[in-house]
């Protein structure tokens, strides 16, 4: 009985070991398949993510290796392309290649030292807007019968020309204006960004660069021709700086900042520490308004013992300082440190434009630019436009903004404030215009020996801006003797009596 059992027992045994593979193998057949999917699923993924990456590099960082000095697809260009032209917004060549009987290239620079910190070199390394457009500049988009045509007479051809956001006049002037001195000057279309002039001296000579590059580099870091003191020269504020401090208190009561009011003594003793008005002078009782025409220090320096110290480190940081400039060409960051931690020697130092704070031209001219664009900032830019050597736009650079710094209120106050600089405060010399002008003056302490910077920052016309200008003037005094006349100069040129 058991042997019969037995065998009948054994068939179903197969038959259920048969089931029992079959599922095995079905779980096998599918752990293969998610595998086999998983695979697929990673291979896609890093098909796409090579993909972005070579949209994201064609898009954003493909000019930056191209223009890449080192990049020897440069050298093979050159050899084909005659480089091209860099010209102001008006059409001045600022920038031209010249070839010789033997076909030997020579770059001339027809203003010499005037353009040369920003237009820049290509002899013992490159700067400026020949760096930054090398690539435009040796690429041609002349047609291609004609390319075929100097290709089989063994000539080069004409590579594009770039069109700069440059006024050849103004930067003339403005670089005429600041006469043997050292400093920097900037100028700048509010509304776009726009660099209608970028002055740093002393210059050197593109021209010659080579030939006198011995001499150049054993400059010291103060006497520095190959520095563009207009984006790369790190000064004190002055009491430019006494804007922010301004905006800084309105922001913080703007139902009660029309009540504030100091009475100017000439010297005052602030959280501890002795503050003096240039030359001792007593302004007497002033509102907000007039110790911002007067450049009082003392009302100053009482205001920043009022303001929350991390809210004005914010607020420097919105408007550039201790942030990285998105920009195409050299510069330094411009630095403010003060804190909830600092003293109060600091503090009362920092809201009237001394301390540890530095700026560059550049940064004080966007933050004029910025106020008088009702607290929009615009991101500055040197090139408008790239063209063939036929004059067709190949393209085109479009204004970019950073974003709103403060709210629209703050910078039409401060606006209406900054006008009171001209007609009856330290910017008094700029009242003569058919416009307004609105502005600061400064006089910035670079050392202990009484080094004096002359500084100056403003637009016009004040209720439609056109051009704001930062003017630096080293070791030069007050800003009023030396800045304001560059200035007045430089609107006298752009925009008339």
């Amino acid at each position: 009985m058991q042997k019969r059992k037995a065998r009948k027992e054994q068939p179903e045994r197969r038959k259920q070991n048969s089931r029992q593979a079959g599922r095995g193998e079905e779980k096998e057949n599918k752990k293969g398949n998610a595998q086999i999917l998983a695979l697929t699923y990673c291979m896609v993924a890093v098909f796409l993510g090579m993909a972005g990456y070579l949209g994201y590099f064609m898009a954003v960082k493909s000019d930056k290796v191209i223009n890449n000095p080192y990049n020897k697809r440069q050298e093979v260009l050159a050899k084909k392309v005659q480089r091209g032209e860099i010209r102001s917004k008006d059409g001045k060549v600022l920038a031209k290649t010249k070839t010789d009987s033997t076909g030997k290239d020579t770059r001339i620079y027809p203003y010499d030292e005037i353009f040369a910190p920003v237009v820049g070199r290509i002899s013992n390394s490159m700067t400026g807007i020949e760096k930054q457009q090398c690539y435009p500049l040796l690429t041609s988009h002349v047609n291609p019968l004609r390319q075929l045509t100097n290709t089989l007479k063994g000539e080069k051809n004409p590579g594009d020309s770039v069109f700069t956001t440059l006024d050849a006049k103004l930067q003339t002037i403005a670089y005429q204006a600041l006469g043997n001195h050292k400093g920097a000057v900037v100028a700048i279309e509010p509304s776009t960004g726009k660099v209608l002039a970028m002055v740093s001296k002393p210059s050197y000579d593109p021209n010659t660069v080579a030939k006198n590059w011995s001499s150049l580099i054993k400059d010291s870091n103060d006497d520095s021709k190959l520095v563009n003191r207009a984006t790369q020269g790190l000064y004190p504020p002055g009491s430019t700086f006494k804007v922010l401090t301004a905006m800084e208190y309105m922001i913080e009561n703007p139902q009660t900042y029309r009540d504030f009011n100091y009475r100017c003594k000439g010297t005052d003793t602030v959280a501890g520490h002795v503050i003096h008005c240039y030359d001792n002078e007593r302004h007497g009782i002033l509102s907000l308004k007039n110790a911002l025409a007067e450049s009082c220090n003392g009302a100053f320096a009482t205001l920043g013992t009022e303001l929350d110290l991390d809210r004005f480190h914010k607020l420097a940081e919105k408007f550039g300082y201790n942030k990285a400039l998105d920009a195409d060409f050299e510069y330094n960051q411009s630095k403010f440190v003060l804190n909830k931690h600092s003293d109060n020697g600091e503090l009362t130092q920092t809201a009237i434009g001394q301390g540890k704070t530095l700026v560059t031209p550049l940064q004080n001219a966007l933050i004029a630019a910025t106020i008088a664009n009702d607290g929009k900032m615009m991101l500055p830019y040197v090139v408008d436009h790239v063209e063939s050597d036929s004059g067709q736009v190949v393209k085109s650079y479009d204004p970019k903004e950073k974003g709103q710094v403060v709210d629209e209120w703050v910078a039409q106050k401060m606006n209406d404030m900054m006008k009171s600089v001209v007609t009856s405060g330290t910017g008094y010399s700029l009242k003569s215009f058919s416009y307004e002008v609105a502005g600061k003056t400064g006089s910035a302490e670079a050392d202990s020996e009484g080094t004096t910077h002359s500084w100056f920052i403003g637009y016009a016309p004040a209720d439609n801006p056109k051009i704001a200008i930062s003017v630096v003037v080293e070791g030069a005094g007050t800003g009023s003797r030396y800045a304001v006349p560059v200035t007045k100069k430089m609107l006298q040129c752009y925009l008339g009596d």
